[in-house]
């Protein structure tokens, strides 16, 4: 079996898991690059049987599973991958199986944000790498309000460490309760409410046709002009025109934003142009402890085809075609 493992963007894949457990039954083979080209990531990907996938970085849609007749497995991190059409893969008869994930990754680096959006750590450090010294007032976070949009395992954790600061914690989500949101220190409000009395807006909710647009030029317009946007849920989350007009004319004080729509983000996006932006790569869940949970469990995914088991399956095949052996 020949194993791609696709996006391997820091070049670390190969020695965040023990590979070697699958010789020589088995080829692995680490790409660095990103291929948005169908028809090229088909060329590339027909030689091997086996593909895994670091979250939703390389979308798997039926167009690309009907060009790769040898697939046999497709691997990915996590136990949901919106980007995998997981009817294709059961037609066309390839096992999809997950693997775990770290819960606390991207509550953490929404802490990150949230701090280098109130104290402008970015520009200070460019400006002291500059020469200059102490260009900007920051503010703190004591006594400011926080408002959750999700209120999940991420937005939960993030709540915790908001009441941590000292701030007030709202929230607000499509089926949250009362009860759920005081389990964590916060307080249930109105969806309105919450964009217009936050001093920083969290999104910690999954992409889905619900949630696409959800935050738009109207809860934009809510917000204070002093008041912060994070976003380490999905780019799609929050629509991108609508965010780009209110930042350009200082509607909101500004936005961190770590995921986009399309990734990786073009150097030429107009949000890099903005002064009151902090940008990260989707760094969410990208931690060294994450990659080798992640590809630790890819291969021991692997090692178990190999020997006709499947471990962590996300889609269910004839008992005859799931495994090799």
């Amino acid at each position: 079996m020949r194993v791609a493992i696709l996006d391997d963007y820091q070049g670390v894949a190969l020695r965040m898991a023990d590979w070697r457990s699958l010789h020589p039954a088995a080829e692995v083979q680490a790409f660095t690059d990103h291929l948005d080209d169908l028809e090229a990531l088909a060329t590339r990907l027909r030689p091997f049987q086996a593909v895994v996938l670091m979250r939703e970085r390389t979308p798997f849609p039926r167009a690309l599973f009907e060009r790769l007749d040898g697939l046999r497995l497709l691997v990915t991190a996590g136990m949901r991958n919106a980007s995998i059409d997981l009817a294709a893969a059961t037609e066309r008869r390839v096992q999809v199986s997950g693997t775990d994930m770290l819960p606390y990754p991207t509550a953490e680096l929404t802490w990150g944000l949230i701090l280098a959006l109130f104290r402008h750590i970015p520009a200070e450090d460019r400006a002291a790498r500059a020469g200059r010294w102490q260009t900007t007032l920051g503010l703190g976070l004591k006594g400011k309000t926080l408002g959750l949009v999700g209120l999940g395992k991420l937005g939960g954790q993030v709540a915790q460490v908001g009441r941590a600061f000292g701030m007030e914690v709202v929230a607000w989500s499509q089926n949250l309760t009362a009860e759920r949101a005081a389990e964590v220190g916060a307080r249930l409000v109105a969806k309105d409410d919450l964009f217009a009395g936050a001093d920083v807006v969290s999104i910690h909710l999954v992409l889905s046709p619900r949630t696409r647009g959800l935050v738009g030029a109207a809860e934009l317009g809510r917000m204070k002009p002093t008041a912060f946007l994070v976003n380490t849920s999905r780019g799609p989350i929050i629509d991108e025109a609508a965010l780009l007009a209110a930042l350009r004319a200082r509607r909101i004080a500004g936005a961190a934003l770590d995921v986009f729509e399309p990734e990786p983000l073009p150097a030429d996006h107009p949000l890099l142009a903005l002064d009151n932006t902090v940008i990260t790569p989707h760094l969410g869940y990208v931690t060294e402890e994450g990659y080798r949970m992640v590809y630790g469990q890819a291969a021991e995914d692997i090692r178990a085809f190999l020997d006709g088991k499947v471990l962590r399956p996300l889609n269910q095949l004839p008992v005859d075609v799931a495994p090799l052996g």
